[in-house]
């Protein structure tokens, strides 16, 4: 067991909990679904002056293009947010990645938009805990950190992107700028446990738009002549059943498109998504959607336009994401907080992150649970216990722990 070093007891130990609840039932109450522009501009411009606390540069960066398909087949530039970027000692010679999203799955139309005490020590609310808490435990630890004597020895990028949630689709380019070079990339999602328990290897995750093009008909005069679209579709929803096995999943979400019942419909779109436990399965999978589309295209006479694919690809476990866990667990340890990690059929940025060749913990948030529902709940003593554990990281990279 490492002892805890007389400098890092005293960065610990000024770590207050109360700002960073205050900071969080703020943010809290400001909506910031991911197509909810207007709220992600007002809950970015809450977080630039809490990122201005700390030394460098904060910068606003906007959105990549991103080409999405509408339920009537066409393609349209979708819009997210801006991205809020912190630089801090870019020339240092150890540099570590740190992200957050300030988005949430809770558009501004959804009835989940208050807070409320559960108990004494357990808040729900939107976002809460996914991730405006985990926000506010990676402030306040790299705040303390600043303070300590060996900050100097450590440069960092801090990233909170707006479209999280969506996938990363306008944000993706910006993590691979970013994550480039790291050391290290600590992220700040929930806690994979209420416990405290993180997330280790994780499963890839590509979203999927299928255009089906058929032929009109009248449905009853000369339906022969048509090419139905929506029984086309369907034979590509059995079909994508089918490619699952063990270490892909596949789920065939929706169908749009049809027409009036008189009429043999000329347009269907099927949208899916697949979790790939490795590459070598995402590409078999590819593989097989290729001959899929061939084998539907000639047996109902359809046209089929493929829109989409892997967005987070799969995170193994490897050597420099255990040598990472590893100093995770030591801080833990050295705290008094027992930490484990288990496979995750969830995604992060985490996952584009180690795409880069990085290692990352992509759990540092707090602990907390039910996410995405209006159920979410923050267990507020997780702040400070966190925000401690993370500042305690920090500080030991600083020291060379990965050198």
């Amino acid at each position: 067991m490492q002892q805890i070093a007389a400098h890092e007891s005293r960065m610990i130990a000024a770590i207050d909990a109360a700002p960073m609840l205050a900071r969080v039932e703020r943010w809290a109450a400001i909506n910031s679904g991911t197509t909810n522009l207007a709220g992600l501009d007002r809950i970015a411009a809450e977080l630039e002056p809490a990122l201005a606390e700390l030394p460098g540069e904060v910068r606003r960066v906007a959105d990549s293009q991103v080409t999405a398909v509408a339920a009537d087949g066409s393609s349209y530039e979708q819009q997210f947010g801006q991205h809020l970027v912190l630089s801090v000692r870019p020339d240092a010679q150890r540099r570590i990645l740190l992200t957050g999203h300030m988005d949430t799955v809770f558009p501004a139309d959804h009835a989940f938009q208050t807070l409320r005490w559960l108990d004494e020590t357990t808040l729900n609310g939107p976002g809460v805990a996914d991730m405006k808490g985990g926000i506010a435990v990676m402030l306040a630890a790299l705040k303390a950190f600043e303070a300590s004597p060996g900050a100097e020895r450590l440069g960092y990028d801090v990233l909170l992107n707006s479209d999280e949630e969506a996938g990363s689709p306008s944000s993706a380019p910006l993590i691979a700028s970013l994550a480039a070079g790291k050391q290290a990339a600590l992220t700040y999602e929930p806690a994979a446990l209420p416990d405290g328990t993180l997330a280790g290897e994780r499963a890839g995750s590509g979203n999927y738009s299928l255009v089906v093009h058929g032929r009109a008909a009248h449905a009853g005069r000369n339906p022969e002549q048509g090419r139905n679209a929506i029984v086309a579709a369907a034979a590509l929803v059995i079909g994508l059943a089918e490619l699952r096995k063990p270490g892909l999943a596949v789920n065939p979400a929706r169908i749009e498109g049809g027409s009036a019942n008189n009429v043999v419909p000329d347009l269907a779109i099927v949208r899916f998504n697949i979790r790939p436990q490795t590459e070598r399965i995402a590409g078999e999978f590819e593989r097989h959607l290729v001959m899929l589309i061939g084998r539907i295209e000639q047996e109902h006479g359809v046209r089929i336009h493929s829109h989409g694919g892997m967005g987070r690809p799969p995170k193994p476990m490897d050597d420099k994401a255990q040598r990472l866990f590893e100093l995770i667990r030591q801080c833990g340890a050295d705290l008094g907080q027992p930490i484990r990690w288990q496979s995750s059929g969830g995604v992060c940025d985490g996952n584009n992150i180690a795409a880069c060749g990085v290692p990352v913990v992509d759990t540092l948030g707090v602990r907390g649970g039910a996410i995405h529902s209006a159920d979410e709940y923050l267990i507020v003593p997780s702040l400070a216990e966190r925000a401690a554990l993370s500042a305690l990281i920090l500080s030991r990279l600083a020291d060379g722990a990965l050198a």
